[in-house]
């Protein structure tokens, strides 16, 4: 019952940050960039980065969880001798990855966004998106087996 729960929470974590970072790079960023509207951004942020950072919390928790019992005490995690263990160590990398580029954006372009820095901040929307999306087909293979 545990597991299901665990799984259960975490692809509703999934489902908010992955679904909130589509929205933003799909509908929200075409349009701050063809107006040069840097607030529309903010705008988003303001909404969704609480809501946002509390299903990323969640997904970490329960996917360290998970994978506590799938390798109790992490015993045979390292030898990376099956494709579960394997796919958990890409999504720590995609973790490590995602919050290096989030903190990297969130104090050093987010604070001083306007309409010479939206650029980049559009590159960090799209690799955001792009690893949690890689997240998620991950996280399909490790429920399905192997995506191969």
């Amino acid at each position: 019952m545990l597991f299901k729960l665990l799984v259960i929470l975490h692809t509703l974590g999934a489902t908010v940050w992955v679904g909130g970072h589509l929205v933003l790079a799909v509908t929200v960023l075409p349009q701050a960039l063809k107006h040069q509207d840097p607030d529309r951004i903010h705008q988003f942020e303001a909404h969704f980065e609480g809501f946002g950072l509390a299903a990323l919390f969640l997904q970490v928790l329960t996917g360290l969880w998970l994978t506590w019992i799938y390798f109790p005490g992490f015993q045979n995690f390292g030898a990376f001798n099956s494709f579960l263990s394997q796919y958990i160590a890409i999504k720590l990398g995609l973790l490590v990855a995602t919050l290096g580029l989030a903190i990297h954006a969130r104090f050093f372009i987010i604070p001083k966004l306007t309409q010479a820095t939206l650029n980049a901040l559009a590159y960090h929307i799209v690799g955001i998106t792009t690893l949690a999306v890689l997240f998620v087909v991950l996280g399909a293979g490790i429920r399905l087996g192997g995506l191969l």
